[in-house]
């Protein structure tokens, strides 16, 4: 027979369920869910488990995270970021802010170009698709001319066509 899985009572069952609700995102609506569990009726945690619908080792996690270090531990978003980044989003829109007021002025500004001056800045070379990808959370677009004008008539170019005389 294993221990009972015990939650402090550093918040009353009424501020849980309010935080429950105030939960930002699934996972942390799940972590609350598992410490109201385990604070209105303690038990195995493998049954706070089959319960919430989680693992025995999510369980055991929370619950010894929230014992320890209290509302914190449930409120920190787990999982997810840039957790490896050449520069910061500050240093990149920096770095980008040249080429930015060169397309402004009309002059071509290619991939290439910016992927020399982002090696020479961290000095070490990075594949091409860091350049796109560092582009495009810039919001940079690819932007090419039409193949035709929006308002061409393409009747009158046919019979245009037809009716000049060769060279």
């Amino acid at each position: 027979m294993g221990d009972l899985t015990r939650a402090k009572d550093h918040l009353t069952i009424e501020q849980v369920k309010k935080k429950m609700k105030e939960a930002k995102d699934p996972r942390e609506l799940q972590r609350w869910h598992i410490v109201s569990t385990a604070l209105i009726q303690p038990r195995k945690a493998e049954e706070i488990a089959k319960c919430v619908g989680v693992s025995k080792s999510l369980v055991h996690k929370v619950i010894a995270r929230y014992n320890r270090k209290g509302i914190q531990s449930i409120e920190v978003k787990i999982g997810g970021g840039r957790y490896y980044e050449y520069l910061a989003k500050e240093e990149e829109k920096q770095f980008l802010a040249p080429f930015f007021q060169l397309a402004e002025k009309g002059e071509l500004t290619t991939t290439r170009e910016i992927h020399i001056a982002y090696e020479k800045q961290i000095g070490h070379s990075v594949h091409k698709t860091t350049i796109y990808r560092l582009l495009e959370r810039h919001s940079w677009r690819k932007i090419v001319p039409r193949s035709r004008h929006p308002k061409a008539d393409i009747a009158a170019q046919e019979t245009f066509k037809k009716t000049s005389l060769p060279l």
